[in-house]
């Protein structure tokens, strides 16, 4: 099921794109808000407390230092992501434009490498924590409908949108079998975590406060938000 999770949103969010083309800006704005809440609040609620308590463990004895190099890591997974947005473009929060006069000559393979690096990392911790699956899943879902309806509107070839976007729903698998498998990951998997905590909390947060035109928040964005906090809440606890 960690598998098949993150997998199946993309490729359901770009079948949605495909076949139904949701036009309702405000409705992927409020899927973002609520996928954002819920996946930052997943990261602070389960996996942020359990990375320390893995450093700790790792080497007792030293809990300041040891908190020290865990914050340290999860600033540079902030800084990484930042690095990567900047290839990206931000498509990791649903911030690209969809314009008909837009047009791809070529792929982009600088948001594609980005993308899947991303992805990639974000998979890591799932092989520790299946709850995350959940969370990853629900934020790939409208990063999917969001990049499928870019692509295709931008002029790129649909068979190249098909295995751009089938390359991305792997990704995210394929980072929590690496780390299931390979002694290097399960030995700095504390670090590791550390550095996709900070990607995940520079991710959710941007996604919370652009989902909406302006940044202000509205009746129904908060609703959402709390919606989101409220079922990571009993996810994590059930």
């Amino acid at each position: 099921m960690i598998y098949i999770l993150p997998l199946l949103s993309v490729i359901l969010g770009y079948g949605i794109a495909l076949i139904v083309k949701p036009a309702n800006k405000k409705s992927l704005k409020l899927l973002l808000a609520f996928s954002g809440s819920f996946l930052l609040s997943l990261t602070v609620l389960h996996l942020l407390p359990e990375v320390y308590e893995s450093a700790s463990h790792s080497h007792e004895g030293h809990d300041h230092a040891n908190n020290n190099a865990i914050g340290i890591f999860i600033m540079a997974g902030i800084v990484f992501q930042i690095i990567l947005e900047y290839f990206s473009k931000g498509a990791e929060h649903g911030h690209v434009h969809v314009h008909g006069n837009e047009h791809l000559h070529k792929m982009p393979w600088l948001l594609f490498l980005s993308l899947c690096i991303h992805a990639l990392l974000e998979g890591m911790p799932v092989s520790h924590h299946a709850d995350m699956a959940w969370g990853i899943a629900i934020h790939h879902f409208p990063i999917a409908i969001i990049l499928t309806a870019f692509l295709i509107n931008s002029g790129l070839n649909k068979t190249a949108v098909m295995l751009f976007m089938l390359a991305f729903a792997i990704m995210t698998p394929l980072g929590t079998l690496i780390s299931g498998q390979m002694d290097f990951i399960s030995h700095y998997y504390a670090e590791i975590s550390a550095v996709v905590v900070g990607i995940l909390f520079h991710i959710s947060s941007t996604i919370i406060f652009e989902s909406s035109e302006g940044h202000k928040f509205n009746l129904a964005k908060l609703l959402v938000i709390i919606l989101g906090v409220i079922m990571a809440y009993f996810l994590n606890f059930t």
